[in-house]
């Protein structure tokens, strides 16, 4: 079975109209039917929570705008975990401890390396992001990733 493991940034492409949005609309669209499991962290959940509460707060969303989102955002990831298309990797000590090597020896940044180590544990097909850096240095660690916008035709390929 095809699991994606999607970074924050990708989740919010669903929510926040944007280049790459099809392309993460095709795979919550392959999830819902079956053809593939999405895989995320616990800790992107939140994040998207608070880049979502900070669009409020900045005015980028209108409070009615963030209240339909923050539904649809529910709804969705509720709905995905019943049909068990949708896996959500707890944040624990061992995963922690194991984004060590990638802080210091690849310079990333704590969430980004959290989103690798906990790719790399799953048996996921690929980790799908839209951060340059953050799909620079999985790359290098050996994760297939990709890049939206960018790898839109690699993505059509695997799905």
């Amino acid at each position: 079975m095809l699991k994606l493991y999607l970074d924050t940034g990708a989740i919010l492409k669903r929510y926040i109209i944007e280049s790459g949005t099809n392309e993460i609309d095709l795979i919550f669209d392959k999830a819902e039917i079956g053809e593939l499991t999405i895989i995320t962290s616990l800790w992107n959940i939140g994040e998207a929570l608070g880049v979502l509460d900070e669009k409020l707060r900045r005015g980028w969303l209108t409070e009615r705008e963030f209240q339909q989102t923050m539904n649809l955002f529910a709804d969705e990831l509720l709905k995905l975990m019943r049909l068990k298309r949708l896996e959500i990797t707890p944040v624990d000590t061992p995963t922690l401890t194991n984004t060590w090597n990638l802080i210091l020896n690849y310079h990333s940044y704590e969430a980004d390396a959290l989103q690798m180590t906990t790719c790399n544990f799953g048996e996921n097909t690929a980790l799908i992001t839209i951060d340059k850096k953050l799909a620079q240095t999985s790359k290098k660690i050996g994760i297939p990733t990709i890049l939206l916008p960018g790898d839109e035709e690699v993505l059509k390929a695997l799905i």
